[in-house]
């Protein structure tokens, strides 16, 4: 098995430079006249590349005794996990039936597009409400070790009092240090690694499988598709 610096190495030399429209729609011109299988695509690669980010600066810091901003780094990484998981859900939704297509497509406007601060015209997800709820359910535990972090991460208990203080009894005092590395520094890479191994299960063999089912699914209902899309074409 890969070290967590070979894979960031090995990730960094597999990142996607570009996605050409054109070439999805010589692949299928029927499937990608529609937005939402090009977004998807998209998601997928900018995922890859703030994973990957995320990921190496995280070990980065963790190699140099930081756990407190490792860690933060860390969460993100495991937000941005989230979104290729719950992306392909989604599709999987549309497969079987349980998700209307036009609905999909808007999910991956927002996926792609959503912002907290107005800076797009949609309002972004609850990722929290992504992990808990969906992630979860493909990958139990997720949520737990996402908490983990977010204690970490917030100035509650452990990311304030227990972090950084520790209570002398015998001499009714409060003595102050940084407790962090001593406290998680010794299982952070193992779940570096389980981060990594998670998103590439998700991108290299869940997406292509899903991608490609989507695209015959979309060719065989087109004209329904049609007759049902809205005014903004999705």
């Amino acid at each position: 098995m890969p070290t967590a610096s070979e894979t960031l190495t090995n990730w960094q030399q597999s990142l996607c430079s570009r996605v050409e429209l054109a070439g999805l729609v010589a692949r299928n011109p029927i499937a990608h006249k529609w937005k939402a299988p090009y977004r998807s695509m998209v998601l997928r690669e900018t995922a890859f590349w703030r994973i990957h980010d995320l990921l190496a600066q995280s070990y980065e810091l963790h190699s140099n005794h930081h756990a407190l901003g490792a860690r933060i780094l860390l969460r993100s990484a495991f937000e941005t996990l989230a979104v290729l998981i719950h992306l392909n859900q989604i599709t999987a939704q549309v497969l079987d039936g349980t998700l209307q297509f036009h609905a999909f497509s808007k999910k991956t406007t927002i996926l792609l597009l959503g912002s907290r601060d107005k800076t797009t015209k949609h309002d972004a997800i609850s990722i929290v409400t992504v992990l808990t709820k969906h992630c979860e359910k493909s990958y139990p535990g997720i949520s737990d070790l996402y908490a983990s972090l977010c204690e970490s991460a917030h100035p509650n208990f452990e990311g304030m009092c227990f972090g950084y203080s520790r209570v002398d009894h015998d001499n009714h005092a409060t003595e102050f240090s940084n407790n962090l590395s001593s406290m998680h520094e010794e299982r952070h890479v193992s779940a570096i690694q389980l981060c990594m191994a998670i998103f590439e299960h998700e991108y290299n063999t869940v997406w292509p499988n899903r991608f490609d089912q989507l695209e015959a699914w979309i060719e065989a209902n087109d004209s329904a598709l049609e007759a049902t899309k809205d005014d903004d074409g999705v």
